[in-house]
């Protein structure tokens, strides 16, 4: 029986990354005075590392460092990551939630199976996406992982086995739902089978370790996902 759900966010929840995120990071470097900008092509190559930080710091590595700045490179980074977090989390409130969350969110709640996310995005962000669902279903998830609340990002299990600890199930009582193959790498490490929703950035990574894949959850009448095809999947956990 199907007990729990995860969800990440950037991608699963709302169609972030091209939209917010780099946007953000575009806006926050202009504030900042650095010469630097991400485009839709190049921001796909850096999202192939998790984590804005880890991403600012090998897109410097690779292209050259801001010159005669006061700041360290960490004390750079880390402003850069609280203005660039706070210009998205104003970004995303114009942003749709991808189709089926809402309902998922749903029937998750009216048959009493828990909610949760895992994202190594920062948590004040993902604040700003659970308010997209209104106070009712927000106040539904159990838990947010977020951020750097782990020491190793995804594709490292860490984030994933810390969700395990918090709901303290068997792996087959529960099921991910992604949409990158960095976030599938974490789900399976930790034992946990793997829904994926393509994203943008995502639709022709590689997901063969995947339960099952699909563009999007779906809306009725044309749902692509229920709650039963979920439950399903995560039972075949326990079957293999």
């Amino acid at each position: 029986m199907l007990k729990a759900i995860i969800f990440d966010c950037d991608g699963v929840l709302v169609d972030t990354e091209r939209d917010a995120h780099r946007v953000g990071f575009n806006r926050a470097f202009e504030e900042f005075g650095i010469d630097a900008e991400w485009d839709v092509p190049l921001y796909g190559k850096l999202l192939l590392v998790a984590g804005g930080k880890e991403r600012m710091r090998a897109y410097f590595d690779e292209y050259g460092w801001p010159e005669g700045r006061s700041e360290t490179r960490d004390e750079l980074i880390a402003a850069l990551h609280q203005r660039k977090t706070a210009i998205t989390a104003g970004i995303v409130s114009e942003l749709p939630v991808r189709p089926g969350i809402l309902r998922i969110i749903d029937e998750a709640s009216a048959a009493g199976v828990r909610l949760g996310v895992c994202t190594t995005s920062n948590a004040k962000f993902i604040d700003a996406v659970l308010d997209l669902f209104g106070r009712e279903r927000k106040a539904k998830f159990e838990f947010v992982h977020a951020g750097d609340v782990v020491k190793k990002k995804k594709p490292d299990p860490e984030i994933y086995e810390l969700a395990k600890q918090s709901l303290g199930l068997p792996v087959d009582e529960c099921i991910v739902i992604e949409d990158s193959r960095n976030g599938l790498l974490a789900a399976t490490g930790a034992g946990l089978p793997c829904l994926i929703t393509t994203s943008t950035y995502t639709k022709d990574e590689d997901f063969s370790e995947a339960a099952k894949v699909v563009p999007e959850l779906g809306d009725e009448p044309n749902a692509t996902v229920t709650l039963q095809d979920l439950e399903q999947l995560a039972a075949r956990k326990k079957a293999a």
